[in-house]
């Protein structure tokens, strides 16, 4: 090869390597976009979308919800409070965290249907194991930097503020229901009233509750039992019953209560209100956490908000995209069921027959 020749291929090399090298500086260079800044670090595209399909893992129902502005502005404060929390925690907080995450981690997992069940829950989103862990713990981590602040007053303060949490009774009720178990029209309310106050007469004089109870109250859940729900959570009653059941003297009838299930005529045989020192452990962890919850919202509107981000500059929503992509799939749906319909022609009234046959029963009780 003459000398020319190996000139021109020698500087051929150098060039190409050149902008190969040019190339892969560049790359290098190129920064990923960032949609927020804030004291001590800054939150990526990419984080943010994937904090977004954390939470549709979590809430698979609310991706209309989810995907808004004003969620994205909750989200990236809430994720950027989250994650200056877990920085600047201790070492003892980060243990009773994770001690704490892990835990929780395995029961949302079973509660999800067992580890194939989250997995696809997981693939559907395109978030791995070790994402939705690692955003786990950020969270327990925050929340327990609030819980490390908890004091005995303010749990002190919080019991007393929801003490018909903790209260329990035994009540005998006569539902004069407006529906029957079907959903059919039984009564109006006005008949309702009449009906109540006749039966208020009755035992006025004497005539045993349970014995009505079992003839006349619709209640499915209690009118085979005299009407009778024993050392039941007063919590769980509608908010008419729930006062009822803890005003009314004890071993007296109450005048007619009406919720929107009918008239009740309600009896209290008992009621048990617990103090603070009657609390399970597992109850004051709850009130605890509650406080925690509280404390690290305020932390997240109040600091997180006004001092620690210094910029926001998130994309608006292409709510456009959202209708197209939401047609494309009801429009698929729509192709499915088509295709559906005709592989199932002619058991159409089969279906129909066994789907009347298997109609739930509606309750009407004071639950």
């Amino acid at each position: 090869m003459s000398q020319n020749k190996r000139m021109k291929w020698k500087m051929l090399l150098v060039a190409m390597t050149a902008i190969m090298a040019f190339s892969v500086l560049a790359a290098c260079g190129k920064k990923e976009n960032v949609v927020a800044t804030y004291d001590g670090g800054e939150v990526t595209a990419s984080q943010f979308d994937l904090e977004e399909r954390i939470l549709l893992v979590l809430q698979p129902g609310y991706e209309s919800y989810i995907k808004t502005d004003e969620f994205h502005d909750f989200l990236i404060k809430q994720m950027i409070g989250y994650t200056y929390l877990e920085k600047n925690a201790d070492d003892a907080t980060k243990k009773a965290a994770k001690e704490k995450a892990d835990k929780q981690f395995e029961a949302m997992k079973q509660s999800a249907g067992g580890d194939e069940a989250f997995k696809k829950a997981l693939d559907t989103q395109k978030v791995t194991e070790e994402e939705f862990k690692t955003y786990f713990l950020r969270a327990y981590t925050a929340l327990q930097t609030q819980l490390n602040k908890v004091t005995d007053d303010e749990v002190k303060t919080q019991f007393e503020a929801e003490k018909d949490k903790y209260t329990t009774a035994s009540v005998r009720h006569i539902l004069l229901g407006l529906k029957d178990a079907e959903g059919k029209d039984l009564r109006t309310s006005e008949e309702s009233l009449k009906l109540a106050k006749e039966l208020e007469a009755r035992l006025a004089k004497g005539e045993d509750f349970a014995k009505l109870a079992n003839e006349f109250s619709s209640d499915p859940g209690s009118n085979k039992n005299g009407g009778l729900y024993e050392n039941a959570d007063v919590s769980g009653w509608v908010p008419e019953f729930k006062e009822a059941a803890l005003t009314q003297p004890i071993g007296k009838v109450g005048e007619p209560v009406e919720t929107q299930f009918g008239y009740h005529i309600i009896l209290v045989e008992n009621r048990t209100e617990k103090k603070l020192d009657d609390l399970s452990q597992d109850e004051k962890d709850v009130l605890k956490t509650e406080i925690a919850s509280k404390k690290l919202d305020e932390f997240i509107s109040g600091e997180v908000t006004n001092k620690i981000i210094k910029k926001i500059d998130l994309p608006k929503v292409d709510t456009k995209k959202d209708e197209k992509e939401g047609n494309k799939a009801t429009n698929d749906t729509k192709d499915q069921n088509s295709s559906n319909s005709k592989d199932t022609k002619g058991n159409t009234d089969a279906n129909k027959t066994n789907s009347d046959k298997t109609n739930s029963e509606k309750t009407n009780s004071g639950k």
